[in-house]
Formats: structure tokens, sequence, C-alpha cells
């Protein structure tokens, strides 16, 4: 008796498991990027790449009733970095006090078809690191490494800073859908942008859940004469040092001499 009850909890065990098979989505995102390698020349003043994609589905997974969201984080390559607070003292502004940030993106952008409140809620947002706001900006706290709530002065100073330099944006109306399955969305690149590998990811949400996910990447590099430089101040440090020292003091000679003569 005991045997024929375990039987039939397995046999309905194995039927729910493939209806629920049954009912599960099954989109996939296809993305491409306009330009994988972006070559910085001394007069790079910026540009824009395009990010493309669709969503596949399957024949028995329906569009969602509200349709698709879409929220495309692109992150650039992580260094330490340091926000310093001025205050002043007897008429001179001097720093304060000030946060060490470790490891965090370069360059951050967040783009989505509609505000982030609207895609899904709170915790899944923060979940998923979707936003300037919920983004993983690890600090140096004292002896502590963490990251703070978004209203923290210093993490907010710092997201400041680098969006009015135009390296952290958030474009809430960025991602076009062309067709309910077809979107696009474009990437701004600042003059100031720095150099390396730079992640695209990708998260499809529908109903406030998330559905599929996906990533790429493209390099930003320096060609010419700033290449050269570059490569030489990181691959020979002494050398270029020299060399950079010797050119100063030439160049400090050749002004004397004309001096001298007028």
């Amino acid at each position: 008796m005991r045997m024929r009850a375990t039987r039939s909890a397995g046999f309905a065990l194995l039927l729910g498991a493939i209806l629920g098979a049954g009912e599960a989505r099954a989109e996939h995102l296809i993305v491409s990027v306009s330009n994988h390698r972006v070559t910085v020349t001394p007069n790079y003043s910026g540009e824009e790449l395009v990010l493309f994609g669709s969503i596949e589905r399957d024949d028995h997974t329906p569009l969602p009733r509200t349709g698709y969201d879409l929220v495309v984080t692109v992150s650039g390559p992580p260094v330490d970095m340091v926000t310093r607070r001025k205050e002043r003292w007897f008429g001179i502004w001097v720093n304060a006090n000030s946060r060490q940030f470790l490891q965090v993106p370069t360059y951050l952008a967040v783009f989505a078809n509609r505000p982030l409140d609207k895609i899904a809620a709170p915790d899944l947002l923060r979940r998923q690191r979707l936003g300037l706001n919920n983004v993983l900006l690890t600090q140096r706290v004292g002896s502590d490494y963490a990251d703070v709530v978004p209203s923290d002065p210093f993490r907010r100073a710092f997201i400041r800073l680098r969006s009015e330099q135009g390296l952290y944006r958030e474009n809430t109306s960025a991602v076009t859908f062309l067709t309910p399955t077809l979107f696009r969305t474009g990437i701004p690149l600042p003059a100031e942008v720095p150099t390396g590998t730079f992640t695209i990811d990708i998260k499809l949400l529908a109903d406030g859940a998330l559905i599929a996910k996906t990533d790429t990447a493209f390099e930003i590099v320096k060609v010419g004469f700033e290449q050269f430089v570059a490569t030489a101040a990181k691959q020979h440090g002494l050398a270029y040092g020299v060399a950079t020292a010797l050119m100063a003091l030439m160049a400090g000679w050749m002004a004397s001499i004309v001096f001298r003569r007028d």
C-alpha cells in the first residue's frame, strides 16, 4: 500500500514538472554592436556606438501582456578612484575628508526603454544591480570594504562628478523597440573615454520578472603617437622618464637661446 502511494506521488510530481515546463518562457537574446574596436587618435572627439538585437521566441511562447522591457548596462575597465570633500577654512578651500572607491567602472551607462521603477520592483532592481543607484561601488570605509546606501554623500558626489564628465549616465528612454521583438540603443562615448575593454550587459524583463540575459563587449584602443607614448611609459618606465627629462632640459635650453638673442 505504501509503495502504491509512493509511485502515485512520483507520477504526480513528474506530471507537474512536464506541465510546468510547458508553461515556462523560452526567450533568448541575440545582440551585436556596431563597432567592436574603437580607435582613439590625437583628434578623437568622441562617438556613438549602436547596440541592436532581437528577442527570439519559440512557437509556443506568447508575447507578454505589457510587452518586453530591456535594461542595458555598459561598464568600462575598473580602477581605484578617490572622492574628496573640500571645506572652507579661513577663506581657503582645503581637503577635509576623502573616500576611496575600489575597482569601480571608469565608464558606466544604464539604458532602458522606460523608467526602471515601472519595469520591476525595487528588490529585483537591487538584486540585478539595475540603475546607477543599485550598481555596486565598493568603498574603503575605515578598515572595512563595502558599498553604501545611495544617499551616502560621497557616493552621490562620486556619481555626480563622473556624470558631469559624461562618463556616468542613466537614460530610461534610450532603448527603442523597432518592433515588439527588435530593439536598438546608442552608446555615447565622450572624448575623455578611457581605453580598455567595455562590457555590455543586457537583461530582458517581462511583467516585472527577469526572463533572459546576455552580454557582449567592445574595446577602445589608442593608435598613432599617443599609443607609442603610452606603451613606452608602461613597458619602459625608466627609459621613458629619462627621455622626458632630457627633452624638458633641451626645450629649456633652446628657449634660453631664443630669449638671449632677443
